[in-house]
């Protein structure tokens, strides 16, 4: 009894050991990937790291996989497949292969499946900028009108209200910048007066319109348009808060704040009351239309990439302020002393040396003000010299940001127009009598290609052809039981092209 029981036993731990050996030994299986027919070895326990993925799946991998040649065939680009694998490897280490552009290396993120957690991490080190969500709002007649006033690629009903828009921007333009023309100017006279005493009569430009008046009628249809614009889109906007914390809101609404004060001024002057704080108020707000220009950037890219650049470049711009301001400061002192001798000079103050010093250093150099001496020539060449040095500094970095921007736009919209050619699964049909490519060919092309990639069939090897075979067997039966559970209609044509 205790002969048999100690029997059992040792052959439960043999069984034991036997089911331990072949989950190490299914563990350490070497497999054998096929990129577009640069071939790649590694451990089936390294891609089931990441069993969500594409390569960690078995379920998912087994469609690609090629029983005759005992590999996984994917038709996709070899240079970032490195990549790809360290992937695996590294335990989660994604770097991007220098000779991979970024939008390919992109694709093959996502046709892997490696998750969102690993393009968040890509797109970090790539230093992507997060894109803002869009929010449409969820009325359907609210996100017509939204998507027709905010977007205009959306339809041709959206381009057609655009290019109007445009136009109308235009048109205001050309009234602000026409209007100042010296024929186009009124006139008045007016009573000269110091306190109580007249002096007598004065002509002065009458800077006040009156309603009947073209350039105030243009004026006022363009402001109709405007504030029509921006209540409807006001109105349609799924974020009332978030809508004036839109840059571009605030200039639409700056754009039209001065014709409702100089309609104010208008009536005022009608009703003869203050006109001097009038006038005032006029000359004032006539410099803010000039912002309408911005209105321009809603529609057309390039102002928006510009004014992304520059947001991007607050830092460098901000330094090169301060290096001017430290700069203008040394040298209208150098100027200053340097000149201080001469009855010549054109420098009577420090202050009055700063004009001098900023078109220096900016390379204008208008020549109202110069030095004449040569203790003051030689200041103003090491102040030319030191203003080149301290633009040309920051310009770079200010380039490469307008570049990065520039490519991201035009990236986005290649991508709208560029479908990628999905890879097959491989040979699914391959010992049936009408399929593309037959067993044996597959057969002599593995021979082939194993000769040409340096593997060499060892005879005296048995043990080793033996795990192969094992190995063989094991990712043909998962296969064929996949086939066995899919429909018989699911065909997948697969081209195979020798290279």
């Amino acid at each position: 009894m205790t002969e048999d029981t100690s029997q059992q036993h040792q052959q439960q731990l043999m069984l034991d050991r036997e089911d331990n050996r072949s989950a190490f030994d299914y563990d350490c299986e070497r497999v054998v990937i096929n990129v577009s027919g640069l071939r790649f070895e590694t451990q089936l326990k390294t891609l089931n790291q990441f069993p969500d993925t594409l390569l960690g799946n078995s379920q998912k991998r087994n469609r690609y996989y090629d029983p005759l040649r005992n590999e996984y065939f994917f038709d996709r680009n070899r240079p970032s497949f490195d990549a790809i694998l360290y992937f695996y490897q590294s335990g989660g280490r994604l770097r991007r292969p220098v000779n991979v552009p970024i939008d390919v290396f992109s694709e093959e993120i996502r046709f892997y499946e490696l998750g969102e957690e690993a393009i968040e991490k890509y797109r970090d080190d790539e230093g992507f900028i997060k894109e803002e969500v869009k929010v449409l709002p969820e009325n359907e007649f609210q996100r017509k009108v939204w998507l027709l006033f905010e977007y205009p690629e959306s339809s041709m009903a959206a381009r057609v209200i655009a290019i109007i828009s445009v136009c109308v921007i235009l048109l205001s333009i050309v009234i602000f910048c026409v209007e100042t023309l010296p024929h186009f100017r009124r006139y008045k006279v007016v009573n000269s007066s110091f306190g109580n005493t007249t002096y007598g009569q004065v002509i002065e430009e009458d800077d006040i319109p009156q309603f009947g008046e073209p350039f105030f009628i243009i004026e006022t249809i363009c402001i109709v348009w405007f504030t029509f614009e921006l209540m409807v889109r006001f109105a349609s906007s799924p974020e009332k808060l978030g809508f004036f914390k839109n840059i571009m809101n605030s200039i639409d609404i700056v754009a039209i704040i001065p014709y409702f004060i100089t309609l104010g001024t208008v009536i005022a002057d009608d009703s003869r009351s203050n006109q001097a704080m009038s006038l005032a108020i006029l000359r004032v707000i006539r410099l803010v239309r000039v912002f309408r220009i911005f209105k321009l950037s809603r529609h057309f890219k390039g102002l928006q990439i510009l004014g992304q650049t520059l947001k991007a470049s607050v830092r460098e711009l901000g330094l090169l302020v301060f290096f001017l301001f430290i700069s203008v400061i040394l040298f209208s002192s150098a100027v200053y002393f340097a000149e201080a001798d001469s009855t010549k000079s054109h420098f009577d103050s420090i202050p009055s040396a700063f004009w001098w010093a900023v078109v220096t250093m900016t390379t204008v150099g208008y020549g109202d003000m110069r030095p004449v001496t040569v203790w003051g020539k030689l200041v103003g060449s090491l102040c030319a010299i030191a203003g080149v040095l301290t633009i040309a500094l920051p310009v770079p970095v200010i380039v490469s940001n307008f570049n990065y921007f520039y490519h991201r736009e035009t990236e986005s919209e290649d991508k709208q127009t560029y479908v990628h050619v999905q890879s097959c699964p491989s040979y699914r049909d391959g010992g049936k009598k009408n399929s593309l490519v037959s067993a044996s060919r597959v057969s002599e092309a593995s021979e082939v290609d194993l000769a040409t990639e340096g593997h060499f069939l060892m005879q005296d090897q048995p043990q080793q052809q033996a795990s192969n075979q094992s190995t063989k067997q094991n990712h043909a039966g998962k296969l064929q039981a996949q086939q066995n559970s899919s429909s018989r209609g699911n065909t997948t044509a697969c081209f195979e092209t020798d290279v």
